[in-house]
């Protein structure tokens, strides 16, 4: 049969099929690493409560279980990692309030912000206008959140405030699958990748792996 004769229909639901799968997959991948990384960060810190550890002791054991867990598990347990993890936890201790719709890049870059309106402000944006990394990195850095603040007086500040702690649900996730910490999640070295159809390749082998484990 000429490829002239195939049903366009077919085809376009065949693409439906697929591109409604690798969603799924997206979401769940997501959804394992956020909630893979908050235990880490929930064991981290209980274990420095329980053992009574200050600052400078805590500091310690994260870099030996950074090597230990480098060593044995590869990429991704770097100390700066680590620190992000047990704050993640501590900034969300319910892991209910964190949102799939973001990937753990936006959530590194989050947790740099001190300030918790400011982090909430920031994370709502990210939801409602679906800010890449770059894109929240370079709003965090030109203090958006601040500015906001100072431009219209008190009434600006309310309303500034309101939208930190307000929201919408986003129903279509970021391209969240290539982000570097989730190469590392899956196992996949992202300096050893070349080419785009590599990448799509190794991904597609992984998460055939991933979704196998899972069911």
């Amino acid at each position: 049969m000429e490829l002239s004769n195939i049903n366009s229909d077919i085809v376009n639901q065949i693409k439906n099929i697929i591109e409604k799968a690798r969603h799924n997959v997206t979401v769940a991948v997501n959804h394992e690493l956020l909630g893979s990384y908050w235990q880490i960060g929930k064991l981290i810190a209980d274990n420095e409560q329980t053992n009574g550890m200050n600052e400078t002791s805590a500091r310690s054991f994260i870099l030996s279980l950074s090597k230990v867990l480098s060593n044995e598990l590869g990429r991704g347990f770097s100390r700066s990692n680590l620190f992000n993890m047990r704050n993640f936890y501590l900034n969300y201790p319910a892991v209910q309030t964190v949102s799939g719709q973001l990937s753990w890049s936006h959530y590194c870059e989050l947790l740099a912000v001190s300030d918790k309106d400011a982090r909430n402000f920031y994370e709502k944006e990210c939801l409602n206008a679906r800010w890449s990394i770059r894109e929240l990195r370079r709003q965090i850095d030109s203090a958006l959140f601040q500015r906001l603040l100072l431009s219209n007086g008190a009434l600006n500040k309310q309303k500034v405030l309101e939208l930190a702690q307000k929201g919408q649900i986003i129903e279509k996730p970021e391209d969240i699958i290539k982000d570097p910490y989730v190469l590392e999640f899956l196992g996949l070295p992202e300096n050893k990748i070349g080419k785009e159809s590599d990448l799509e390749k190794k991904l597609v082998e992984r998460l055939e792996d991933f979704l196998l484990e899972l069911s």
